[in-house]
């Protein structure tokens, strides 16, 4: 146990069983999380990693909860959840923690306050922890005052990816300790029981439907309509989810696409996001499986109220006709589910790309080179095309259907799919011997091909 730090009052701290009261559900549930933070080194090391921050094999991690701090307005009573102390033995670096479980969201005030607060004691940043969604943990579901994160950095973590890196580092072998796996399980089998109070992301706001209604009423949109940058939040909680759900499924670590200028700016990825569905009325994101021969596109289309979850490969360079470079494709999803796939097939220079049911092409493969016969595949999309039609609208049917759309797809396609890769190139016959290739039987054919030349 380390010692309390010196801006925490004399014995204003617990450490690992505060007493609470019936229904300080977040004290609870933060309690026996900063418990297994402390005493599961992998679980302490990747949630810590996420704020890039490379721990050594002596780091130690302390952490308290129900702390009072020794500096603090005396206009207002606060009383942060959690603190957690990171010793490097070279330098200490301290965060407040603040939880948020069930229907509770994070509130500007609170979270502001306790940035003001971190930086009075010259703690060095607050982490937050609820039921909401964000691709990076530098990302946070609260826009703040700028101004109080220069000297006290903001970061927040989901329950839903604390549940997922339980049991990525459960499958993966990285925590050989026994008690430290039980700790490891039991952490995860708490958090996904309903008394904890952590519930995923599950459905989409009202704007959800609200959108769906007026682009049906023919509705004129814009990016400055409030109710589109709820939708895009909401999508952007939704890709979160099923990042985390196909980890778990996969045993890997799953993450959404964002570019460098997104990920150091949320707010551009927000702004992007919403002006791209005011002018498409389409939200379209892609996610990076491990390994994968491409990463897998999703959409949502609020015209058409469908949802398209698709990947793009390269046809076989080493095959050259059509038939052959399809067949190879087809090869790969000979057992797969066909209902609702499709493949589109790219043409070399501006020929337009040509779309067949798989379960078409698996029957008379010959279909799709009938009007273009003169040239040759370049590459193939394969798609899952699901109309919704009323279920697209109703905002807690959407993210399951989303879910099962990405899960559905990457067992019949994403896990059949390897890319084509070129093989290395052979040695020609008669080079094998080494006196073929040294520098006097090479300069010897130079004389002897310059010499053909001249004459």
């Amino acid at each position: 146990m380390g010692d309390l730090p010196e801006f925490v009052k004399s014995g204003e701290a617990a450490r690992l069983f505060p007493i609470l009261a019936d229904t300080s559900k977040e004290g609870r549930t933060l309690s026996i999380f900063l418990a297994c933070f402390e005493n599961v080194a992998g679980l302490g090391r990747s949630l810590l990693g996420t704020l890039n921050m490379r721990l050594g094999s002596r780091t130690r991690i302390d952490t308290y909860t129900e702390i009072v701090l020794a500096k603090a307005s005396t206009e207002q009573k606060l009383r942060p959840d959690g603190l957690i102390v990171v010793n490097t033995g070279r330098s200490t670096w301290t965060a407040l923690v603040e939880a948020k479980v069930g229907a509770a969201e994070l509130t500007n005030a609170q979270i502001e306050a306790y940035l003001a607060l971190a930086k009075l004691n010259g703690i060095d940043a607050v982490i937050t922890l609820s039921n909401q969604f964000t691709p990076l943990a530098t990302h946070h579901p609260l826009s703040v005052n700028a101004t109080l994160t220069r000297k006290v950095a903001l970061y927040h973590w989901s329950w839903g990816d604390v549940i997922t890196r339980c049991q990525l580092l459960r499958e993966s072998g990285e925590v050989d300790d026994r008690e430290q796996l039980i700790l490891l399980s039991e952490l995860q089998r708490f958090l996904l029981h309903p008394s904890s109070g952590v519930k995923e992301f599950d459905q989409m706001p009202a704007a959800w439907s609200e959108l769906c209604e007026g682009v049906a009423a023919g509705v004129t949109l814009t990016s400055r309509d409030g109710r589109l940058q709820d939708v895009v939040g909401s999508w952007h909680q939704a890709l979160d989810r099923m990042a985390t759900v196909l980890s778990r499924q996969v045993g890997r670590a799953v993450r959404v696409s964002i570019s460098r200028s997104e990920a150091s700016d949320p707010a551009d990825r927000l702004g992007k996001a919403t002006t791209s569905l005011a002018a498409d009325l389409c939200l379209a994101s892609e996610i990076i499986m491990p390994n994968a021969a491409g990463n897998m596109r999703i959409s949502a289309d609020f015209r058409k109220r469908v949802v398209t979850c698709s990947m793009r490969v390269n046809a076989p360079g080493d095959r050259k006709s059509t038939k052959a470079r399809l067949a190879w494709l087809l090869r790969q999803l000979s057992d797969t589910e066909t209902k609702d796939m499709h493949v589109r097939l790219s043409w070399p220079g501006r020929a337009a790309s040509s779309q067949h049911p798989l379960a078409t092409l698996i029957e008379n493969p010959d279909v799709a080179v009938l009007d273009r016969q003169h040239l040759t595949v370049t590459a193939f999309e394969i798609l899952l095309v699901r109309e919704l039609g009323g279920k697209f609208a109703q905002r807690r049917i959407i993210v399951p259907e989303l879910i099962k759309t990405v899960s559905t797809f990457h067992a019949n396609v994403g896990a059949r799919i390897s890319a084509w890769q070129a093989k290395p190139p052979k040695i020609a016959d008669g080079k094998l011997e080494p006196a073929s290739v040294s520098t006097e039987a090479l300069h010897d054919q130079l004389e002897k091909e310059a010499l053909q030349r001249t004459e």
